[in-house]
C-alpha cells in the first residue's frame, strides 16, 4: 500500500522498525533537529528546520516559501511505492501539513478538500500548520483551495501528541 506515515518525533523509530520507509521528512525547530535515523538513508532523509508558528513575525525560523519548496521537490523524488514518514515534534501540526501537501502535489487539484477530510477521519488531532498550507497553496497555484480545505476540518482534537497515522495515497482508499 502507497502512504505516507505521520508520527510525532517518540514514535519514529518504532515506525521505521514497522513499516520500513523509504523516504522520510522531519520538521522539527533548528535547534531541536535530529540525524538521521538507523534504517533510513541519508540521501532520503529531508530535514527542514523551521518553528511551528502561523505567523512569520513571531519566529526567527518560521515556515517559509524555501522549505515548502524543498519539501515538494523531495516529495516528486518519491515515487509511491513504499512509505514516507513525516514527522514533526508532536506529529500534530508542521507534519500533518507537510503530508497534505505532499498528498495535494501527488493528486489533481480540486482534490484538496477530500484529502483534508481523510486526514481529519483518520487524524482527528490534526491541526495542519496554516502558514504552511498558504506557502504551498501559493507554489502549487491552487486558487486558495488548499486553504479553505484546512480550515474547513478546523482546529481538531486538543492533545499533547499524536499517534501514528496512516495516510494512504490512493483516491480509492481515501
Amino acid at each position: 500500500m502507497s502512504l505516507i506515515l505521520v508520527t510525532p518525533l517518540s514514535h519514529v523509530e518504532a515506525a521505521i522498525r514497522r513499516y520500513h520507509p523509504t523516504h522520510m521528512v522531519t520538521l522539527l525547530s533548528p535547534e531541536h533537529m535530529i540525524d538521521t535515523p538507523e534504517g533510513m538513508e541519508a540521501e532520503r532523509h529531508l530535514r527542514l528546520g523551521m518553528n511551528d508558528v502561523a505567523q512569520t513575525l513571531i519566529s526567527d525560523d518560521p515556515p517559509n516559501d524555501r522549505h515548502i519548496k524543498e519539501l515538494i521537490a523531495f516529495g516528486r523524488t518519491w515515487d509511491g511505492k513504499t512509505p514516507m514518514l513525516v514527522h514533526c515534534w508532536a506529529g500534530i501540526s508542521r507534519s500533518m501539513a507537510a503530508s497534505f501537501i505532499l498528498m495535494c502535489d501527488k493528486r489533481e487539484p480540486g482534490m484538496e478538500r477530500e484529502i483534508a477530510n481523510a486526514i481529519r477521519y483518520r487524524a482527528p488531532h490534526a491541526h495542519p500548520n496554516p502558514l504552511m498550507v498558504s506557502i504551498a497553496d501559493g507554489i502549487l497555484d491552487r486558487g486558495g483551495r488548499m486553504i479553505a480545505a484546512v480550515d474547513s476540518i478546523g482546529r481538531g482534537t486538543i492533545v499533547a501528541e499524536g499517534q501514528t497515522v496512516e495516510l494512504p495515497l490512493s483516491p480509492d482508499e481515501l
